[in-house]
């Protein structure tokens, strides 16, 4: 639900919008583009539209891909022999050639989403809505997304873009909104936008407690309760030190059966790089052991080794999900917490150590 959600975009520029899952960003991007229409309050746009908001959205499942070019162009407003004259580059920049005049119902999502990606770009909309189009794809065609985004603002075209990678945000955007619960909290320059993101909503001091309004019916029968990180001594800590162990504890209740459930951590850098995935059943035996969770209150926990983690600070986000049928929850940046280096290997050197993981590894120097 939006709330009071005001804001002018002038043409030509690149606007971001991040918040955190639930925020409103996407039914945002949906009443821009005319997918939803608003209860109250006007939405004026200027120009043609070319929204990727959901993956392929506008293609037609028995159309061929090249059916659904024209078809796409058509929907934008656009005359058969603009398209047309278009239609090689869109083709050769999805990499779909040998299945253009394969019905796209037969694609794989990332073929589907790359084509969908292509047409969006290339047809030359006066605005593009893009939403976390870079969730699909391989990392070579996330770059090429993120190159060709860059060309089209640069063509001064006015695009919006909703993403959880905040490097993809501060790469393309020199302005962006903070949504929060349906409502606009900030309108900033990127970068303090990102802090300001960063900073909100996190617990302080380690610790993170979901209340019932967080939570979406949704994740019924999995209900978070709490997220924290402990030191070696077993305190809760906001700032913990590199060469020793981390505990990350998930705390949360099933009010029912589930079959196949993985509770897990996703560990970023504040720049929304990551650094890792796990779960709790990655272990064969432990997945035989819990693959049916009767209903109760839980808690799944995990060590980080010491010596593994660079100064700086990081984000964890969490997920609970039935692999292949359900996502029941996720919080991409529940909270964060800060690495202490002191006592980490070379520490010696003044120098800024380059990524997140500073391992301590055994060197063995032979004068042959």
């Amino acid at each position: 639900i939006l709330k009071d959600v005001s804001f002018e975009l002038e043409e030509g520029k690149v606007l971001g919008i991040i918040g955190r899952n639930g925020a409103g960003k996407s039914t945002l991007l949906k009443v821009l583009s005319r997918v939803t229409e608003p209860t109250k309050g006007s939405v004026t746009v200027r120009g043609r539209v070319g929204s990727l908001l959901e993956v392929g959205t506008g293609f037609h499942p028995e159309l061929t891909g090249r059916e659904n070019i024209f078809l796409n162009g058509a929907i934008l407003g656009m005359k058969r022999a603009e398209i047309a004259s278009k239609f090689d580059e869109i083709v050769e920049f999805s990499e779909v050639s040998q299945f253009i005049d394969t019905p796209v119902k037969r694609y794989s999502s990332g073929m589907y989403l790359r084509l969908a990606f292509a047409v969006a770009a290339h047809l030359e909309p006066e605005i593009l809505v893009v939403d976390e189009v870079l969730a699909v794809g391989d990392a070579e065609f996330q770059r090429k997304c993120l190159g060709k985004m860059n060309d089209v603002a640069a063509q001064g075209r006015t695009v919006l873009f909703v993403s959880h990678n905040m490097s993809a945000i501060l790469r393309l955007t020199q302005e962006s909104i903070v949504m929060q619960k349906g409502q606009l909290v900030k309108r900033a320059p990127t970068p303090e936008a990102v802090d300001f993101y960063l900073a909100t909503g996190q617990a302080q001091a380690g610790e993170r407690v979901w209340e019932a309004d967080d939570v979406p019916a949704s994740a019924m029968p999995f209900t978070p309760l709490s997220l924290r990180v402990r030191d070696a001594r077993g305190s809760v800590a906001d700032t913990l030190r590199s060469t020793e162990p981390i505990t990350l504890e998930m705390e949360y209740r099933l009010d029912a059966p589930v079959t196949g459930l993985r509770v897990g951590v996703y560990l970023s850098t504040v720049r929304g790089e990551y650094v890792f995935t796990s779960f709790d059943v990655d272990d064969p035996a432990l997945y035989e052991k819990f693959s049916a969770r009767q209903p109760g209150h839980y808690v799944s926990k995990c060590q980080i080794p010491a010596d593994l983690l660079n100064e700086g600070r990081y984000i964890l986000g969490v997920n609970a999900s039935s692999f292949g049928v359900k996502r029941y929850f996720m919080d991409e940046n529940a909270l964060a917490f800060n690495i202490d280096p002191m006592g980490a290997p070379g520490m010696q050197w003044a120098e800024q150590r380059q990524g997140p993981m500073r391992p301590r590894l055994g060197w063995v120097i032979e004068k042959r």
